[in-house]
């Protein structure tokens, strides 16, 4: 971002790190964000892995792994629901 820039404001940020000693997969992971309802929003998600490989190999084992994982979104535009103008709104 540029000088005087600043971050949105996000309607939901999510932060979570997972740590395994030992960790198996079975089958490939699959892996979807979704954000159902009307409106337009602005996503970003985000995992950075250690000791685990963006591609994973079922069957084999992995150690010491970390995953960070980010989500955040935001509605950009909608539905007038009413709560933020004068027209529409109930005291």
């Amino acid at each position: 971002m540029g000088a005087g820039a600043t971050d949105p404001v996000w309607d939901i940020s999510f932060r979570s790190t997972v740590r395994s000693e030992r960790l198996r997969f079975t089958e490939e992971p699959r892996t979807s964000v979704r954000f159902p309802g009307t409106g337009e929003r602005e996503s970003s998600s985000h995992s950075d892995r250690t000791g685990i490989p963006d591609r994973i190999v079922p069957g084999r084992e992995y150690h010491d792994g970390t995953v960070a994982y980010r989500l955040a979104t935001r509605l950009v535009s909608g539905p007038d629901d009413g709560r933020g103008g004068a027209e529409g709104a109930e005291a």
